[in-house]
């Protein structure tokens, strides 16, 4: 929290943090009037709030799927399988991207051999934040399905027994026995997730940023990099981390105090 006092300073790293002259607000109203202020909150929100709504939901479908596998050596595959990419370097996935997606890579091939013109996935704002969200999912949602599995664990058999002899199928079985144990795990899920909307990963976002592509793929955290580190402007680029972590702190206090008048009283 010490380091935070550059944002309102005109940081000037041989008269340290106490020496540096105070400016106030003026690092925040320099951002918020820079014509880069609206493109990069609405990249960073979009970004956030579809990989939220279309990420969210696919780890408690995997661990829904996998709990009903009965299978003990295919389920520990199925569970390997997913949970493999988790360990893999974002560098690593992102040099995966680039190679299917690239002009001459499977995907354009695949295009081709049914016919179509080839895209060029890397260079077209439009695909940039599909090719976000998709690897995200890919790469973490396995390894995410595990909290809910463990949840699933706890589920009693008899309560399964008892739901099968009353006629139960599987989908209703899941609805009326396996979601309610998992409930309280995804509400808590669910608000940290929210609560974070805007701390993106920067390093994928960054790695996968071309010249081509930056009016979708420049959002807060790239752009900070860029102004704090590469142009040593280390008040200015503060000042943006400090307004991400506050926009991050009212969402995590709404979407609590939502979800705790939607559950009658459950939350963090």
């Amino acid at each position: 929290m010490y380091g935070a006092i550059i944002a309102f300073k005109d940081f000037n790293p041989l008269q340290g943090i106490m020496g540096s002259p105070w400016i106030g607000l003026k690092n925040f109203e320099k951002f918020m009037s820079t014509p880069d202020f609206v493109n990069l909150l609405k990249n960073t929100l979009q970004l956030s709030a579809y990989g939220l709504i279309f990420g969210f939901p696919v780890p408690i479908i995997l661990a829904l799927m996998i709990h009903r596998i009965k299978r003990v050596a295919i389920k520990k595959n199925i569970q390997l399988i997913l949970y493999a990419p988790n360990f893999i370097s974002v560098v690593v996935v992102v040099g995966i991207v680039f190679i299917f997606l690239s002009p001459v890579g499977p995907i354009n091939r695949l295009i081709s051999f049914f016919g179509g013109d080839n895209i060029s996935f890397m260079t077209e704002p439009g695909y940039f934040r599909s090719i976000y969200i998709i690897s995200d999912i890919w790469q973490f949602a396995g390894w995410a399905s595990v909290v809910y599995l463990a949840a699933l664990s706890n589920v009693s058999q008899d309560l399964i027994d008892a739901a099968k002899i009353d006629g139960a199928n599987i989908l209703q079985q899941i609805f009326h026995i396996d979601l309610p144990t998992i409930k309280p795990i995804m509400v808590i899920q669910f608000i940290l997730a929210a609560g974070n909307i805007m701390s993106l990963g920067f390093e994928k976002a960054y790695l996968l940023q071309t010249s081509m592509n930056l009016p979708t793929s420049e959002i807060l955290p790239t752009y900070v990099y860029k102004i704090g580190l590469q142009m040593g402007d280390y008040g200015y680029s503060t000042a943006i981390g400090l307004f991400n972590a506050v926009i991050n702190i009212i969402l995590l206090i709404s979407v609590n105090q939502i979800v705790k008048r939607l559950n009658e009283g459950e939350g963090l």
